[in-house]
């Protein structure tokens, strides 16, 4: 019987940080569907189709933090992973905002990605 793939969905507005990490992710055996902006994933509409969120905070539009947020309210979450290339006390503030979610600071290693998705998904 075969099992799905794990999905994740990356919302980062970087193409080149984007595309990495959808290499990345496709090589370790995941299913990746990525996206520019909050906005853009909210409009794919995909539902129950994703299994873990990885979005870095600091997009155009919505935050990252604030998808986190709107996911939660709208439909009971999913679980996320929040990137930053940033560690001043507004950022460490609005990721304390989102809850209890793990947070990798850029730039990451391959293992801390995986590590951290390991551990949205079994919150």
């Amino acid at each position: 019987m075969a099992t799905r793939l794990t999905t994740i969905a990356i919302v980062e507005d970087d193409q080149g940080v984007r595309t990495a990490l959808e290499q990345l992710l496709r090589s370790a055996g995941y299913k990746v569907r990525s996206f520019a902006s909050a906005e853009e994933f909210l409009q794919a509409g995909l539902g129950g189709d994703v299994d873990c969120l990885v979005a870095d905070i600091n997009l155009p539009g919505i935050t990252g933090v604030a998808l986190v947020q709107r996911l939660a309210v709208e439909g009971g979450g999913l679980p996320a992973v929040i990137m930053t290339g940033r560690d001043d006390l507004n950022t460490i503030t609005l990721i304390r905002q989102a809850g209890p979610i793990p947070c990798l600071r850029k730039p990451f290693t391959d293992d801390d990605l995986f590590d951290a998705i390991q551990s949205a998904m079994a919150a």
